[in-house]
Order: structure tokens, then sequence, then C-alpha cells
């Protein structure tokens, strides 16, 4: 597949001082993996890395590796309070 870029984008990618197609590839794969289209271990496995090491990667880009609504949040805690033994 052969995708055209302009020539401002090219010259923005290069600045990344590393080949062109490694840097689409990984920016791809980060906007997928930031959309929810794609999981952390399936990302990490499509940049060839582990998934932890592509977990703490992506966390410093700040992309976010839990992202829950408080609603979401709120049910998350009650299911650990319901699971912990009474004190």
């Amino acid at each position: 597949m052969q995708v055209t870029l302009d020539s401002d984008l090219v010259e923005i990618l290069n600045t990344f001082n590393r080949p062109l197609p490694e840097v689409v590839k990984e920016l791809i794969v980060l906007e997928l993996y930031s959309q929810r289209q794609v999981s952390s271990g399936k990302a990490a496995e499509l940049l060839g890395m582990g998934r932890i090491d592509f977990i703490r990667y992506s966390s410093e880009l700040r992309i976010p590796f839990i992202d829950m609504t408080e609603e979401e949040w709120q049910a998350e805690l009650e299911t650990v309070r319901t699971a912990l033994p009474c004190r």
C-alpha cells in the first residue's frame, strides 16, 4: 500500500529522526490504541515490543491505560468494596 503525504507533513515526520515508515506505523498504532480500536497487547505486538513496555511508553505520551467514565469508576469501586471482607 502506498500513501501520499503532503510535503509539510513529511517534513514534520522527519523531525523524529527515524525512518518515515516506522514513524508513521507507530503514530497509526498509537492513535488506534488511544481510540480503543486495538488493545495494549495488540498495539505492543504491532510495534514489536512487550505489553508492559508499550503501556509505559504510551503513558509517557499521555495516553491513559485506564480510561473509565466516572460511573464506570464508581461501579468498579463498589465491586471492590463488596469483595473485601468487612472489618
